[in-house]
């Protein structure tokens, strides 16, 4: 007898009906083909968490070369995953190499004699630059800045630019180191919080835009025409421009960039910083925290050539870091309230870990979690990747509530996060021949879509495509199941699958009326 199946979508209210064919005579329950990537994950990365070795302290900066991953902060010792602090651990004061592959430290271990808040690679691999609070390596006068082979682990003799306070930005092209922070003199010449060396000798160039106030992050243009700055301060290269600033790459003269504009401008109530800057192509992408309530904490997109705003997310909860993954931007912070974007409203948690479309600027798949447990309280503070994968450091001591400090890495390995298993359907037969079904929605943590298939024993009825987020009420699908015979005893389950990872939910039985 043939059957039909009437399928009802439900949130608060009903929001549309359509009849569904039955499926073939006899078809078993597989695992299901679902709108997402067969990798299990609807972004580029897993929200899986990969296996890594963990600091003592925060991780302020994180870089990438070839198969190993740069590392520097405020700890002092490193130790195994799963590991409690002061468990087989190793001292690493300051900075630490990790195999890139495996996130265990390599022998490339120097002896750092302060805080290191800057970490950056050459765009060859073959150098790697940190910058801190630090005045010597391996017991070799460095002051505040150092390069080192990446190769050999080597201290490079004679590079040796001596800077006066503070390197907490760091930029490498291919013939020039970028500097920023909060010092004043770079080689007993005045450079206010910007600087720039010879990447062959440490050189101190004629470049010298003189920001009024701290630099946190320089990014280069694609064409490595201009300099991206990002900070606290409020003039730069003689103008009155606040956070944000495009430069000459030569000369080091300001160059406009309307975008600037998306930033409120300092007050009282409100100073909004640019914290970490990212290119991509020809786009920019700036992200900013902001002190007050209410104050600017959110990611712009502009264009790398004009400074032309592209687009603006407006998420509160300060954002310290991204990084562009193919047609993805991830970004940590301490978002609370996505409302403005369409998002989750506040009071619904701390989502340390997004994922944004580089495209639209809309909230994407990824939703991770790290707490904010260390000495800031922030969480995420640097990323860095190596294209398929992404490398998190900052203050937080776990991730996906599982105990991990300051260290910790994503990958694009297929496999993902599961479905959360769904309840048994509910089922009844209140009419004759017909037996109503009904299901919610349930989340999973790197896919918004997710496929619904319903069976009848083995035989699949039906097949849905349906979107949930955790901040909304889920949405419920009821399905009559028709001309069944009477008295008949049938049984239903539910099986979601996110195209790879595929969830059964228990039997539910009832008897046809």
């Amino acid at each position: 007898m043939k059957k039909a199946v009437l399928a009802v979508v439900t949130g608060a209210a009903v929001v549309a009906a359509a009849l569904v064919p039955s499926g073939p005579a006899v078809q078993a329950a597989t695992v299901a083909s679902a709108h997402t990537a067969p990798r299990g994950f609807g972004s580029a990365l897993s929200s899986v968490e990969q296996s890594s070795w963990q600091t003592n302290a925060s991780v302020n900066s994180v870089a990438v070369a070839g198969d190993l991953v740069f590392a520097g902060g405020l700890f002092t010792r490193v130790r195994p995953p799963g590991k409690a602090r002061g468990v087989s651990d190793v001292a690493r004061k300051y900075f630490v190499v990790l195999n890139r592959t495996t996130g265990v430290p390599t022998r490339f271990a120097p002896q750092v004699n302060g805080p290191v808040w800057s970490v950056a690679t050459s765009p060859d691999g073959h150098w790697v630059v940190i910058g801190g609070d630090f005045t010597a390596v391996n017991g070799v006068p460095r002051s505040r800045v150092a390069m080192f082979n990446v190769a050999t682990g080597k201290l490079v003799s004679g590079w040796d630019p001596v800077v006066n306070f503070r390197v907490a930005a760091l930029k490498i092209t291919d013939k020039t180191v970028y500097l920023g922070g909060s010092f004043g003199q770079v080689d007993k010449m005045a450079r206010s919080r910007l600087a720039a060396v010879t990447l062959s000798t440490g050189t101190l160039l004629p470049w010298s835009p003189d920001a009024n106030d701290d630099v946190h992050a320089i990014e280069v243009s694609t064409d490595g025409d201009r300099v991206f700055v990002g900070g606290g301060f409020t003039r730069i290269g003689g103008r009155n421009d606040h956070a944000l600033a495009m430069l000459n790459a030569t000369t080091g003269a300001v160059l406009p960039m309307p975008a600037i504009a998306a930033i409120p401008p300092r007050s009282e109530d409100c100073d909004s910083q640019v914290k970490d800057l990212e290119v991509q192509g020809n786009k920019v992408f700036a992200a900013n925290a902001g002190s007050g309530i209410g104050c600017y904490d959110g990611v712009l997109a502009a264009d790398a050539t004009t400074g032309k705003l592209i687009w603006q997310s407006n998420c509160l909860g300060a954002t310290e870091a991204i990084k562009a993954i193919g047609n993805w931007l991830y970004k940590g912070s301490h978002a609370h309230d996505c409302s403005s974007d369409g998002g989750f409203p506040d009071k619904t948690g701390m989502h340390h870990l997004l994922v944004y479309s580089t495209i639209t600027g809309k909230l994407g798949p990824w939703f991770p979690n790290t707490d904010a447990g260390g000495e800031t309280l922030v969480g995420p503070l640097a990323f860095a990747s190596g294209g398929n994968d992404l490398w998190a450091g900052g203050d937080f001591t776990e991730v996906n509530g599982v105990p991990q400090e300051g260290l910790t890495r994503f990958t694009s390995a297929p496999g993902g996060a599961a479905p959360a298993r769904p309840a048994a359907p509910k089922v009844a037969s209140a009419r004759a021949n017909k037996v109503t079904i009904s299901f919610p929605t349930v989340l999973d943590r790197d896919n918004l879509t997710l496929t619904y298939l319903l069976y009848r024993g083995s035989t699949r009825i039906g097949s849905w495509s349906r979107t949930s987020n955790s901040w909304t009420t889920p949405t419920v699908t009821t399905v009559t199941d028709s001309r069944l015979t009477s008295g008949q005893g049938l049984s239903y389950h539910l099986e979601v699958s996110d195209g790879r990872n595929v969830r059964k939910s228990p039997t539910a039985k009832v008897k046809v009326r």
